[in-house]
């Protein structure tokens, strides 16, 4: 996660509200490999057909941890001071005992989040996740235009109902924030979603980079956006991060070269670059601060990463679980890359390689180049 507000201005909204302040000259400690946030899939089951789901989301998965299991593993959560469960699927509300979850994780001083797709939530929904005490709910938007987010979501009217789960949430009192896929068909509109998502009185907008896993394998590669679509992207969000500090806060996930480009396109001087570019290592990403656990309780350095298996809740703790597993690969990346961009990149160290599901699903090496990272392009053809 790149928290493009902070490394530009300095201040956030949501995150400083939840992690405390942080900033580059001090790095966030909210989050380690063995006190992960946690991003907890608790379901399969979706009422989207999402053309990108990293976890093929649909019919519910027949081994999915029951009501007792996952009750047990928040109290080993609690054991290993988990500092922040995010509660995602499929789409977490057709769990029935989401509130029951949710309330027992509060309960045991945990702080706790959704991401959804935000058609669910009612009026009344709202005011229980309110209750439950959700600091933070995350409704994925991927357009202003309702024809294309009905499409790429998979299923007609998504737009009309996910607009009205995400005023109702706001009217309950919650912080809400926006999660936008990033592709070359909506890459360019992010001027005017920014604007819409201030309309909406939303707190915080994340970007996601379009990842590989699950139905994005089957994407045509016209849905990945080009260098120059990049280029005019981050110089919108440092001016939006700018424009709109302290209203509304800017981040990027799934691609940790945005963090290279901010320090480079902000840095004065070799000292600032190296400050940023330190800020920008400790940000984490997959099996540094945050790991994910599937319905059946399978444990992956993150939610994208589903072909490097940590273990199983079913059959060991969490807490042994994460000490007896090697992520060196995601903790030191730069010592393992080989593709011929990413291993010779001077910046490897920090960015680490960007996404290494990218690199296993569409080079079929997880030690290969992200395809997406536009970088080296940038440096060689300079653009303002």
């Amino acid at each position: 996660m790149i928290p493009v507000s902070v490394m530009v201005t300095g201040s956030g909204t949501v995150s400083v509200k939840i992690k405390g302040r942080f900033g580059v000259n001090h790095p966030s400690e909210f989050s380690s490999p063995i006190r992960p946030v946690v991003s907890w899939n608790i379901t399969r089951r979706c009422n989207l057909k999402c053309l990108h789901c990293y976890i093929s989301a649909g019919d519910a998965d027949e081994n999915e941890l029951t009501t007792e299991e996952a009750m047990n593993l928040v109290e080993q959560f609690s054991e290993l001071k988990v500092p922040l469960i995010l509660f995602t699927g499929g789409e977490p509300l057709m769990r029935g005992d989401l509130i029951k979850l949710a309330h027992y994780a509060r309960d045991k001083g945990i702080r706790i989040a959704l991401s959804t797709n935000g058609t669910l939530i009612t009026r009344e929904m709202a005011s229980k996740l309110a209750e439950a005490g959700f600091s933070y709910i995350g409704v994925s938007l991927d357009s202003i235009n309702s024809e294309f987010h009905d499409k790429f979501r998979g299923v007609g009217g998504a737009f009309a109902k996910t607009i009205l789960g995400i005023r109702n949430a706001i009217d309950a009192g919650l912080d809400v924030g926006l999660r936008f896929t990033l592709t070359s068909m909506n890459i360019n509109e992010v001027s005017s979603y920014i604007e819409f998502a201030l309309s909406l009185g939303v707190r915080r907008i994340t970007f996601y980079h379009l990842s590989a896993s699950g139905r994005a394998q089957r994407l045509s590669r016209d849905w990945w956006y080009t260098p120059s679509q990049y280029v005019k992207f981050m110089n919108d969000l440092i001016k939006y991060a700018k424009d709109y500090s302290g209203k509304i806060e800017i981040e990027t996930t799934l691609g940790s070269f945005d963090g290279v480009y901010i320090a480079l396109k902000l840095a004065k001087n070799k000292e600032e670059l190296d400050n940023y570019l330190r800020f920008v290592e400790s940000t984490g990403g997959c099996g540094r601060k945050i790991i994910s656990i599937y319905p059946n309780g399978d444990v992956y350095p993150c939610q994208f990463i589903d072909f490097i298996k940590l273990g199983n809740v079913r059959e060991k703790r969490l807490a042994d679980i994460l000490m007896e597993s090697n992520l060196d690969l995601f903790v030191n990346t730069e010592k393992y890359l080989k593709g011929p961009r990413c291993s010779a990149c001077q910046f490897k160290k920090y960015c680490k390689g960007g996404d290494r599901a990218r690199a296993y699903y569409l080079t079929g090496d997880v030690y290969g180049d992200d395809p997406l990272c536009p970088i080296p392009s940038i440096i060689n053809n300079p653009q303002d």
